[in-house]
């Protein structure tokens, strides 16, 4: 916690949850995936095994919460949504939308671009069968709320991915000393509330499925879903 409260700017908050090593579990896990448990589709690819920092825009007016990097995904590519299908889902609905340069996402040097738009996440490092446990979110909150707190001088509206988002986004905002509605607000795809800033400001929190695979490929969360939900921000 006491690294991230010293941060002063984006990148540098960036540089540094790069190479945290807070929570055991999940550095061997990130690592192991990383050396031995690579997918045999990238076996000659080097993988980055480190935290994922966040990534786009400094000066985002839309903020979009994740829950974690995926094994071959992030933690290959080093980019937040980067090399697998959950990105692919992602990163053509904010193309759509207009706030990324292209719709397809498959390194860190392929020229892709957030305008307006930066993505950051609750956890992030890969957890094992994508489930991080209390004790790793909460460890990790720490780096939710300085990206929040960076974001917030320009922030109109967060993008919640899932529960683990949604509640990471509300607890980032509540240890911040925001205004958020209670009984706290439930998740569910198309879920909204407003939170208020110590200045006053109102921002709009807005949740999704999950661009999860298990979402999409059974039809949970379609295109024209996730348009509506982005088309609110």
């Amino acid at each position: 916690s006491r690294l991230a409260k010293e941060v002063s700017g984006i990148r540098e908050l960036d540089a540094r949850v790069s190479v945290c090593r807070a929570c055991p579990r999940l550095v061997t896990w990130r690592e192991s995936v990383a050396t031995q448990g690579r997918r045999a589709a990238f076996a000659d690819q080097p993988y980055w095994g480190r935290p994922g920092p966040s990534f786009g825009d400094p000066r985002a007016s839309v903020l979009i919460v994740g829950l974690a990097p995926a094994a071959n995904g992030t933690n290959r590519t080093g980019r937040m949504f980067t090399g697998d299908r959950s990105g692919d889902w992602l990163y053509a609905a904010l193309f759509r939308a207009g706030y990324a340069s292209q719709p397809l996402s498959w390194a860190s040097g392929d020229g892709l671009e957030l305008r307006d738009a930066r993505i950051v996440a609750a956890v992030r490092c890969a957890p094992p069968a994508n489930k991080p446990t209390t004790d790793e979110k909460r460890t990790c909150g720490h780096w939710l709320d300085r990206d929040l707190e960076l974001a917030a001088p320009t922030l109109r509206s967060m993008l919640a991915l899932g529960s683990i988002g949604w509640d990471a986004a509300l607890g980032a905002a509540r240890r911040l000393g925001w205004e958020v509605p209670r009984p706290k607000p439930r998740f569910g795809h198309g879920a909204e509330t407003l939170l208020r800033t110590p200045e006053g400001r109102e921002i709009r929190l807005v949740g999704s499925y999950h661009v999860s695979q298990q979402n999409t490929f059974t039809g949970k969360l379609t295109e024209a879903m996730l348009d509506e939900v982005i088309a609110r921000l």
